[in-house]
């Protein structure tokens, strides 16, 4: 497992971070860059110079842990040189158009070896995430000639126009009117449970209340309902086991496809191959992306053949992308899923993220601010909180300031939130796990020592 990869990486700074030369190229980009891009590249200051595995070393010279692998894109790690050997070739070949070429059909048979359910094999290519889910959508609408979506609160599904309205949080706000037809319904967020209930016997009250609020809302057109099968954005929530099989009949008894967002979850991330496995569910439609294309821009959408021929959606040029499965993304995506399957990652992915659990858990326990610590793999999550009994996040300040002291030890990761996400390389291996940690660790007993939770 994880061959190709440096192990035991550390971080090693040379100057503050971020250093003068990083401010200075940040400065100038600055100058023209527009407002809204990714928040940990705006609050970390730095400018990259290059990566290799789990490490970023900046233009200042100081090498970076890299724990958030460009919130879970990074799935080969930085730089892997099977994967970078495979796209420079592709590079003299061919990169542009629609035709059929020898990667994409490796890409295509790939898939079909590890497809998501029995039957679900059809792939229709695309570039970005939110493009992928647009197309499920317009699928769904065409197979089943209804009109209404379901998502569920705390969902990402991107952010385009028909993504964004089954988007589960206030991030639409000011962006409205939205589209008609879209509904939103509880996810089995246990922790912070929306109806202050526990886990099993609520009895999935949150899907029941989901049928009810349907059965009242719904003008009885609902076409697909969409859920990741673990969340992402909303803090790496993971539902418990019996919830996909409750939300697969509750799309049953109204009729509808059931799409599972596998854009983080897929390819090993949680340590088995699709986040449905260990829910035995069968979606009706799959989008994937991030670890798709290694880090190249490739997301898809997988369903089975009686689904793929519903028109318009199955028209010529009715699903296609300019961009979608051209000669250098197929290239991109053979090459990572060869490189997950030929080097075992989704095994790496659940022994060191294992490994890596067995050392943040404890963490509920030496730190006042730390109400849980959940995680599947290499989908972690960590619970800041003012107070374990009520459950109260912990302010953006205090948690602005453990972001920092871990910048300025040398790890990257998203701990400016109070629901915390690691989400690092399927290459990550145990001891550069543990280096990560330790930073953690540091910075949280600084924090408990000087009391940033009451901030």
């Amino acid at each position: 497992m994880n061959r190709s990869q440096p192990k035991d990486q550390r971080a090693d700074l040379r100057t503050v971070v971020p250093g003068p030369r990083s401010q200075a190229l940040r400065a100038r980009e600055d100058q023209h860059l527009a407002a809204g891009a990714q928040n940990y590249a705006i609050t970390s200051g730095l400018a990259v110079d290059h990566a290799r595995g789990s490490a970023i070393v900046d233009l200042d010279g100081n090498t970076i842990l890299d724990f958030l692998g460009g919130i879970a894109v990074g799935a080969l790690g930085h730089g892997h040189p099977a994967y970078t050997k495979a796209v420079s070739a592709q590079l003299e070949k061919a990169t542009v158009g629609s035709l059929t070429s020898e990667a994409r059909v490796e890409l295509l048979e790939r898939i079909a070896t590890h497809a998501p359910a029995p039957g679900l094999h059809r792939v229709q290519l695309y570039s970005s995430g939110a493009e992928a889910v647009e197309s499920a959508l317009r699928l769904a609408k065409a197979h089943t000639g209804k009109h209404e979506l379901v998502g569920f609160w705390g969902g990402f599904h991107g952010k385009t126009l028909g993504a964004l309205a089954l988007m589960g949080s206030p991030f639409k706000e000011g962006l409205g009117p939205m589209p008609t037809g879209s509904h939103h319904i509880p996810y089995a967020d246990c922790y912070r449970c929306p109806l202050s209930l526990t886990h099993p016997s609520c009895g999935l009250a949150c899907v029941e209340l989901g049928r009810k609020q349907l059965k009242n809302a719904s003008a009885g057109a609902v076409a697909a309902i969409i859920v990741e099968p673990m969340q992402g954005t909303a803090g790496n929530v993971i539902p418990p086991d019996d919830f996909l099989p409750a939300v697969r009949s509750l799309a049953d008894d109204l009729g509808a496809l059931l799409i599972a967002d596998e854009m983080i979850t897929g390819f090993g991330r949680a340590g088995q191959y699709w986040g449905v496995d260990a829910s035995g569910v069968r979606p009706d439609i799959v989008t994937v992306g991030k670890a798709f294309g290694g880090g190249f821009p490739l997301t898809g959408v997988i369903t089975t053949d009686a689904i793929a021929q519903s028109k318009p959606w199955a028209n010529p040029s009715g699903s296609s992308s300019s961009y979608g499965g051209n000669p250098l993304a197929a290239a991109a995506g053979a090459a990572a899923l060869r490189i997950i399957d030929e080097e075992q990652l989704v095994e790496n992915a659940r022994i060191v993220g294992a490994h890596l659990l067995n050392i943040l858990e404890p963490f509920v326990d030496a730190f006042p601010f730390v109400g849980q610590v959940r995680g599947r793999g290499m989908f972690i999550a960590l619970e800041l909180v003012k107070d374990k009994r009520t459950r109260e996040p912990l302010s953006s300040i205090a948690c602005r300031r453990i972001y920092d002291a871990c910048l300025a030890r040398g790890l990257l990761t998203m701990t400016y939130a109070p629901r915390v996400r690691l989400q690092p390389a399927l290459t990550l291996d145990a001891r550069t796990a543990t280096n990560g940690a330790e930073i953690l660790l540091e910075v949280f007993s600084l924090a408990r020592d000087e009391r940033w939770w009451l901030l």
